[in-house]
């Protein structure tokens, strides 16, 4: 899946890494050259240096064709303008905006950004993933919080090593959805096994992910 990124700064940079993990094809508008150079030769993935509100650089970077666009630079007015031209001018079915300041949050919502994150609110989560364990990295907040999509990494002390997902007792408001083994990307089923070192994608209601986590002895 082609996806538009705005913002090529820390946050963009690691949502680009992380959806290359995922098997996903991104693409870059970024403003400061330094930065440019630095996602094109570290990732290796198409980088266009310029402004994420003009209609030239979204062509450039062929935002037509993309499934999605997430802008995530550090100013609410370009993320909003980003996320309204790739939906009315290039017919786009799903924008993700940063909010930097929470109390746009609503009004970004109803100008017409599909999901609104509010990097603020979450960093209270955030941190309490990071302090929970280094195996599980949030990828995305969703559901006004409640909820998230993350990347969990399979420890060497996982319980269920070898089991089969039929097996495992999970929670009702969490499903597995893709485990990446080395180079081997997996749509998981019943007789899908967890192995030490897969990366497991993971959506849940924050209950049911902490649920998870005691279960998988996730935590530290």
């Amino acid at each position: 899946m082609k996806i538009c990124i705005i913002g090529g700064g820390k946050i963009g940079f690691y949502l680009a890494k992380s959806l290359l993990e995922h098997r996903h094809t991104p693409i870059v508008i970024e403003a400061r050259p330094r930065n440019c150079e630095r996602m094109a030769d570290t990732l290796d993935i198409p980088v266009i240096c310029g402004d994420g509100t003009s209609l030239e650089a979204l062509e450039a970077a062929g935002c037509a064709d993309c499934a999605a666009l997430v802008a995530v630079t550090g100013d609410d007015q370009t993320n909003l303008i980003a996320c309204q031209l790739a939906k009315k001018v290039f017919g786009l079915p799903k924008t993700v905006a940063r909010v930097n300041n929470p109390k746009n949050t609503e009004v970004l919502r109803r100008l017409g950004v599909d999901i609104p994150v509010s990097s603020t609110d979450n960093i209270g989560r955030l941190l309490e993933r990071e302090v929970e364990t280094n195996a599980i990295r949030q990828l995305l907040s969703m559901a006004e919080g409640t909820a998230s999509l993350t990347e969990i990494t399979i420890p060497p002390e996982f319980p269920y090593a070898g089991r089969v997902l039929a097996e495992l007792d999970m929670p009702q408001d969490a499903i597995i959805i893709s485990v990446t083994r080395g180079e081997e990307f997996i749509i998981p089923r019943g007789n899908t096994a967890l192995m030490i070192g897969d990366k497991v994608l993971c959506l849940a209601k924050d209950t049911a992910f902490h649920a998870l986590t005691e279960d998988w002895k996730l935590s530290r």
